[in-house]
């Protein structure tokens, strides 16, 4: 009986120890190497491909689609003012996305990544009102968008503490911020609409994308910032920040 309690001890340690795995980074990075970057950014790469299928051990669903529920623009003021609400986001394309570069200052534990996506599709539903190239561009329908070429930089900080006699990292601060080069977006499938006001809705959109995303990005970064957050902290929770830095 009593060797039965030490396998089972032993198997119960190998399974706690599986949540921590180095294996989903690829090995430790020396906070003494004068090349630590270039190994997190290994490092961080290695943790995404593995993430991309979902990570149950982490509390980490399948990374896509990326689903936002809501975001609004506003074009002009007034009664007539332009207002469109974009519904039930659906994303695709994020988990193609890879770290391009990797800033670190391990004395304040403080870290800047650069990310690049070759493309990434939305689909979502929309509804608007008011009055968009001097028609009255009241309705819903189905909104569409291609975007090529998205870079993000993201930077967080943490706090080392110690639990059951490891070193874990508690996410203290996050921001997020991205750029599209080309985009091509619009609408089909309007309520209440003709053809030509579809065509000439388009033709505004794609020749105004860029605009149009500068409206949205306040609401998504915001959205976007608090998913990374959360995913951000259940991987520093499971994970000790002694399995990735070492020395």
């Amino acid at each position: 009986m009593k060797n039965l309690q030490v396998i089972l001890s032993i198997f119960a340690a190998m399974i706690a120890r599986s949540t921590s795995d180095t294996n989903m980074f690829g090995g430790r990075c020396s906070r003494r190497d004068p090349n630590v970057d270039a190994c997190l950014l290994r490092s961080f790469n290695n943790l995404m491909e593995y993430l991309k299928g979902g990570a149950p051990e982490l509390g980490i669903e399948e990374s896509e689609p990326i689903v936002i529920d809501e975001l609004s623009i506003a074009l002009g003021s007034g009664p007539d003012g332009y207002r469109a609400t974009f519904k039930d986001i659906h994303a695709t394309g994020a988990s193609n996305m890879t770290i391009t570069n990797v800033r670190s200052d391990l004395e304040t534990h403080q870290f800047q990544m650069t990310l690049f996506g070759p493309h990434i599709s939305a689909r979502a539903r929309y509804r608007s009102s008011g009055v968009l190239l001097l028609v009255r561009a009241s309705g819903g329908g189905d909104y569409w968008g291609e975007y090529d070429g998205v870079k993000a930089k993201v930077y967080f900080r943490g706090t080392p503490y110690t639990r059951e006699g490891r070193t874990y990292l508690k996410l203290r601060q996050l921001k997020l911020d991205f750029a599209v080069r080309d985009i091509q977006m619009g609408v089909e499938n309007l309520q209440n609409s003709n053809s030509v006001l579809q065509a000439a809705l388009n033709l505004f959109i794609n020749t105004n994308a860029q605009e149009l995303l500068k409206e949205m990005k306040p609401e998504l970064k915001k959205d976007l910032a608090d998913k990374m957050l959360r995913f951000l902290e259940r991987i520093l929770e499971k994970v000790p920040y002694d399995d990735w830095i070492v020395d």
